[in-house]
């Protein structure tokens, strides 16, 4: 049981990622999955392809899981998102938490993917099915 942020071109390890947060010292575990869509803004989807500065994204996700832990008092936090090209259904990002507590831990979790969306330097590329393309920050930014 230790934390765990990490930035792989590998499919993201399910079990390795509950294992970073197990600890029989919490009864609340609370994990996000993000997955690939089929579609966007209308738009019928093939998939995503992911770049990140690995670096500086594992270390904002430290920083992140810090925070989780001084604000909602979570003992342990997992963040691991994948990179390269990812088709339908295929998982690109894990957030996980685990408290004593699960009214703690749903906020978290919460919190946790909603940072790393916003701070972590991870873009991501729309790979619509017409061929055509398109780079976003984030979930909600198109970039021009």
């Amino acid at each position: 049981m230790a934390d765990l942020y990490r930035i792989t071109e590998d499919p993201i390890d399910i079990a390795e990622v509950l294992a970073a947060v197990a600890d029989p010292a919490t009864g609340a575990h609370a994990v996000f999955f993000g997955t690939v869509r089929d579609e966007f803004e209308g738009r019928a989807s093939r998939g995503l392809f992911y770049e990140a500065y690995a670096e500086l994204a594992e270390k904002e996700m430290r920083q992140i899981g810090e925070e989780l832990k001084a604000e909602f008092g979570v003992h342990h936090v997992a963040m691991v998102h994948r990179v390269g090209e990812l088709g339908l259904t295929e998982v690109s990002v894990v957030v996980a938490v685990s408290s004593p507590h699960r009214p703690d831990a749903f906020p978290a979790c919460r919190a946790g993917i909603d940072r790393l969306k916003a701070r972590a330097p991870i873009w991501k590329k729309e790979l619509w099915t017409d061929g055509q393309e398109h780079w976003h920050y984030d979930d909600e930014t198109p970039l021009p």
